[in-house]
């Protein structure tokens, strides 16, 4: 056979490899981006590395070349491929070079920072152009090798499957039920598997081709003629390997699918957290007074108009769902809304409702919080800032609210176009209710009141409570009147101005419903038909229903936004979608058991006044009571045993807290099953070469040890690459074995199986030293790496240990009270 008639079936062995590896990890990598620029970058990348690697091999080029070659190609290729939406004039072209090169860099991370599917977003797909154009060139360059670095193509094959599973999503397939069997992360299973067992398929090939090219070379040098049928060691060894194979896979599917259900997946996304922490923000919720200040609440703060269709009920700029009892916040402790806010790629999955188009300008309104509205399918931005807001925008699609981040936030001129479907209303009466999730528990003065008044159940209840909450109460956005009528109020007919605190904290509801329960305990109230006492606005209104609805067992929080339109003509709306300041309003928001979102409008009536024998009350004042001086002795409480003995009851329940005791054994078991899959062979076939030297280290006669010494020689020989021949005689293989000791230890071994002169024990053990020095020399004269590989060979497990064919079985009589076989010839 000709050298290139050898090199055919490797070159077509090399190129099914690649080829099969390049469809799964494209597999993989679909969650990723799902589209069809994808599908093309991939195709593409695919022929046109092939077709690098096979010119490279052809011609010889050396990696420098080779290297050169690949930059090029993906100078050449990148912008069409991987930044599709730069194809237009000589500008657009150049900044599609330039974000090509920061792709190349800085992609990667930008890939775990975008919500899935990315699509075509930015320069996201540059690392996928990487993985299929370089991956694949490198591949098969490698895999076209004589030498044992071919090996390493198996590492870059697995990084390009690992590519799709790294960077993909952080929860894994719904479970596949087979019957009775439930196959958990069925997606990722077979991906795992399939990439696996092409890796192994060519890896077996591979192995296969080399021997029979080495025989091959063999006989044409020898002029032996080489038999091509199977020998028993082929057949062993064929059965190992697939043992060894199908009970790696077999663990895989069944075991650590099932180990790791209900777990979370960590990927690089979940490790590089694509969100940002919302929490340290200042709450625009503690911002709502300053809003209708005289010289602010005439100021547009944006401008609304339809994209196309009508225009949705409201627009939602911050939804806030942590209460620490202080202030209402986004994120953080006790935050109802498990979502995190995340970069936006070109479109995202909003669910069924009806379609809405809206677009917004900003005037005034220089915050990070975006005015948004129902659950965002895609946002265009316009303007000279179009590309740093693209950039810097985050959403959260559990909260359907988003920020901008871009120098700061949004600014005067920015604008946007916002394509989003609002959700069908649901009726608050008819909602029943999940049960809270808790939270800071509410004041006294508040279940007190809810339990007065109180009827129904679930959003029946709720709905009623709020009703009469909002006609006790009085809108005030302000503590002073100043020199006039304030400006917030000049649009309300027939308004009396009554002064409010400002803040939501625990205690300012508290107050609020104290002086609600003050009010309806008084007769003069009962007599005047008047119970209007809590005084204040949205801030503390939406607050108070909020935990309203927690104690009822409704999920709650709070958003601030404006209503475009509503049926309530006391209601604040933007006139002509001008959002001006004192237009901002706060509602409550309240989760079905379906998981819905339903608002509540909070805002309380001005119609009616407060009643003024109420609220012409002066405050209490704390008055200093002057006290003599005196002194009295306090004798301390001797301790007591009881005391004593709390306080160790305590000490122990909070050392039996165990909680974190399941987590930690769960994750360490699947890292055990993990690193059983990937050196469970190696030890196995350690730990059968350690049984079989204790056996022969402690055989019956002290001839026997000391011939098991020498077949523990010749396998340690064997499995550092030397080759023991059965025709030879000791004394010829210790010659052929070139080893210090190796003549002394054929003359002894051969000295106790013909000898008739009687060993003892201790000469065995001596044996023994000398052959565990041999064994160490060995594995030091090759190098550790060597050393390694040659302590988890099989080459000395599948030598047959019975006598060859034909060769007559020696007896050592001479001497022997018995007759015992010897050992036969290695």
């Amino acid at each position: 056979m000709s050298a290139d008639e050898a090199r055919e079936p490797r070159l077509a062995a090399g190129a099914a490899f690649a080829l099969l590896i390049a469809v799964v990890a494209a597999v993989a990598a679909w969650p990723i981006y799902r589209a069809g620029s994808f599908l093309l970058l991939v195709g593409v990348a695919t022929l046109v590395g092939g077709g690098t690697a096979a010119f490279a091999w052809w011609r010889r080029w050396n990696a420098a070349i080779v290297a050169g070659a690949l930059a090029v190609t993906v100078l050449l290729l990148g912008v069409p491929l991987a930044v599709p939406t730069r194809l237009g004039g000589p500008a657009e072209l150049l900044q599609g070079l330039v974000e090509l090169g920061s792709g190349l860099v800085f992609g990667w991370k930008d890939l775990v920072t975008v919500e899935l599917p990315v699509g075509s977003y930015r320069n996201l797909l540059v690392p996928a152009l990487v993985v299929f154009l370089i991956g694949t060139c490198l591949l098969l360059l490698l895999s076209w090798r004589e030498d044992r670095t071919a090996y390493l193509a198996v590492p870059v094959a697995l990084g390009m499957v690992s590519f799709g599973l790294f960077f993909g999503r952080t929860a894994v397939s719904a479970p596949w039920q087979l019957g009775p069997v439930a196959l958990y992360a069925p997606v990722e299973t077979a991906i795992g598997i399939a990439g696996l067992l092409v890796c192994l398929l060519w890896l077996a090939w591979r192995t296969h081709d080399q021997r029979i090219r080495a025989l091959q070379r063999a006989a044409a040098s020898s002029g032996v003629r080489i038999s091509r049928r199977p020998t028993t060691a082929d057949r062993r060894r064929t059965a190992l390997g697939t043992g060894m194979v199908v009970g790696a896979l077999v663990l895989a599917v069944a075991v650590v699918p099932y180990a790791a259900r209900g777990a979370e997946r960590e990927v690089l996304r979940s490790a590089v957290g694509p969100d940002i922490d919302l929490s340290a923000e200042v709450s625009p919720l503690a911002q709502y007074r300053s809003l209708f200040a005289d010289d602010r609440a005439a100021d547009v703060l944006f401008t609304v108009e339809a994209a196309s269709g009508t225009l949705p009920d409201r627009v939602r700029i911050a939804t806030l769902d942590a209460y620490d009892g202080e202030i209402f916040r986004s994120g953080g402790e006790g935050a109802v809304d498990e979502g995190r806010f995340v970069r936006v790629p070109s479109t995202l999955d909003a669910g069924a409702g009806d379609e809405v188009a809206l677009r917004v300008e900003i005037g005034t309104w220089e915050e990070i919080w975006m005015p948004t509205a129902g659950r965002l399918r895609s946002v265009e931005f316009s303007g000279d800032r179009a590309a740093s807001l693209a950039d810097r925008f985050y959403y959260n699609a559990s909260a359907d609210a988003g920020v901008q981040t871009a120098e700061g936030g949004l600014a005067p001129g920015d604008a946007y176009t916002v394509d989003a479907v609002q959700p069908p209303a649901v009726d608050l009466e008819s909602l029943e209710s999940p049960g809270s999730q808790g939270g800071v528990a509410a004041p006294d003065s508040l279940r007190a009141w809810m339990d007065e008044h109180a009827s129904g159940s679930g959003g029946a209840q709720l709905a009623d409570l709020v009703k009469l909450l909002r006609e006790r109460g009085y809108l005030s956005h302000g503590l002073a009147e100043g020199d006039g009528t304030p400006v917030w109020a000049e649009s309300l007919a027939d308004y009396s101005f009554q002064p409010s605190a400002s803040g939501h904290s625990l205690a300012r509801v508290d107050a609020m419903f104290a002086r609600l329960l003050e009010r309806e305990g008084d007769p003069r109230a009962a007599a005047s038909g008047n119970y209007v006492a809590a005084i204040g606005d949205d801030e503390q209104f939406a607050v108070a229903v909020a935990l309203m609805a927690r104690e009822i067992g409704f999920p709650s929080r709070v958003v601030l936004g404006a209503r475009l339109s509503s049926a309530d003509p006391e209601l604040s709306t933007c006139e002509g979608g001008a959002c001006r300041a004192e237009d901002l309003t706060a509602w409550t928001e309240v989760q079905s058991a379906d998981g819905a979102w339903v608002a509540v409008d909070v805002t309380p009536q001005y119609r009616q006044g407060p009643s003024l024998d109420v609220t012409e009350q002066r405050d209490p004042e704390n008055v200093t009571e002057v006290r003599p001086d005196t002194v009295e002795e306090v004798v301390p409480p001797d301790p007591t045993q009881e005391d004593s003995a709390a306080d160790d009851q305590e000490q122990q329940q909070s050392a039996l807290d165990l909680a974190w005791l399941w987590p930690m054994l769960r994750i360490g078991g699947i890292a055990l099953l993990v690193l059983l899959l990937a050196f469970g062979p190696f030890i196995a076939v350690a730990w059968a070469k350690a049984v079989r030297r204790g056996r022969r280290r402690g055989a019956g006669t002290p001839a026997t040890r000391i011939a098991g010494g020498w077949d523990e020689y010749v396998d340690a020989a064997v499995d550092s690459g030397r080759t023991a021949v059965r025709t030879l005689t000791r004394s010829e293989l210790a010659t052929s074995f070139e080893t210090p000791a190796g003549a002394v230890l054929a003359r002894e071994a051969d000295r106790a199986v013909f000898s008739p002169a009687e060993l003892s024990a201790e000469d065995a053990r001596s044996y023994w030293e000398a052959v565990d020095a041999e064994r160490r020399g060995l594995r030091r004269e090759s190098g550790f790496w060597r050393g390694a590989r040659a302590t988890v060979s099989l080459r000395s497990l599948l030598r047959p240990l019975t006598s060859e064919t034909g060769v007559r079985t020696r007896i050592a009589e001479r001497g022997r009270r018995r007759a015992e076989p010897a050992r036969p010839m290695p």
